[in-house]
């Protein structure tokens, strides 16, 4: 009995830590479909550099891990979004002081060696391959991630640049059966076969070994420079309220994310977002296949914690 007793004494120990408290601290984070290997990677590594941490991760649109805060009331410690708009207007000033931009994408047409086409496709001619009949395209979800609204800005812009009146709509009205709420969940869909082409971030496509289409910088959103030309189109979201919509206006691709004011581990949140932003962090952005923002940008920069000020540039994009 004393051995027993001895024993459970030991594990409660080593359970509990000294004076009754967890010895390990939890960070939770929300955070875009397509940061999921590069917040993998960070996790892991942050993990092993911080004894006692354990990094707790959840994967969905943007739209809705801002909801999860918003309307369900749930708790994190980070953000991290695909769009700087999100956190810009569903977390601030209510959830979060912050904004910080930190890193790009690129949207492209991904899909795999056999889909339909596959040697015929090209810059000039995607639009009429997705269109014909023999072609299934998926998509995500413009109500729940970025690149599903991002999807519908590249279908407008494309119809202005090649000059095909209607074309956006036909893209967009064309297997909405294969529409998904982010866009990581195509991926599968594109190996098994099931879609033959996606619009996706360049990013993903790499990390899933995908061939993927080089949309022209008039179209693909990742081009600083025609910020005007991308915010001649939009689309209206669904809004705080049932019913309700927000206009969101294309525009560069800028991934954001911040620490939330109720952030129950604020400081370790802190610690992991300047890990992010450091120089190890962006090596592991750049082996996802995600270019990081050197240096970050913040929309509001006096408002950023002390430690992260060294890592911004403070002028906004």
């Amino acid at each position: 009995m004393r051995i027993l007793q001895a024993t459970v004494l030991s594990l409660l120990i080593v359970l509990t830590g000294c004076g009754g408290r967890s010895s390990v601290q939890t960070l939770t984070i929300f955070h875009a479909g397509s940061l999921s290997v590069p917040v993998r990677e960070l996790s892991k590594a942050f993990e092993e550099a911080n004894s006692g941490v354990r990094v707790l991760s959840e994967a969905a649109g943007s739209l809705h891990s801002a909801r999860k805060i918003t309307e369900l009331g749930r708790s994190c410690d980070i953000m991290l979004s695909a769009d700087h708009y999100v956190v810009s207007t569903m977390l601030i000033p209510r959830y979060a002081s912050w904004n910080i931009h930190f890193a790009t994408n690129e949207l492209v047409i991904a899909y795999r060696d056999g889909s339909a086409y596959d040697s015929l496709i090209s810059a000039e001619n995607w639009p009429s391959i997705l269109l014909r009949d023999d072609v299934i395209v998926g998509r995500s979800d413009p109500d729940a991630d970025p690149c599903g609204y991002r999807t519908v800005f590249a279908a407008r812009l494309a119809e202005e640049f090649y000059g095909r009146p209607g074309l956006a709509d036909s893209l967009l009205e064309k297997d909405t059966e294969y529409i998904r709420p982010k866009e990581v969940d195509l991926v599968a869909l594109a190996e098994t076969g099931v879609i033959d082409y996606m619009f996706q971030y360049r990013s993903v496509a790499i990390q899933h070994g995908l061939r993927f289409l080089e949309l022209p910088d008039e179209i693909n959103l990742s081009a600083p420079g025609m910020a005007d030309r991308y915010a001649s189109v939009s689309y209206m979201v669904p809004g705080e309220s049932p019913g309700q919509r927000t206009e969101v206006k294309g525009s560069y691709i800028s991934y954001s994310g911040t620490v939330t004011d109720d952030a129950p581990q604020k400081e370790l949140a802190v610690k992991f977002f300047a890990f992010m932003l450091s120089d190890e962090g962006a090596a592991i952005f750049r082996a996802a296949g995600q270019e990081p923002l050197l240096p970050a940008v913040a929309d509001n920069p006096d408002a950023v914690p002390a430690p992260l000020q060294k890592y911004l540039s403070l002028s906004s994009e």
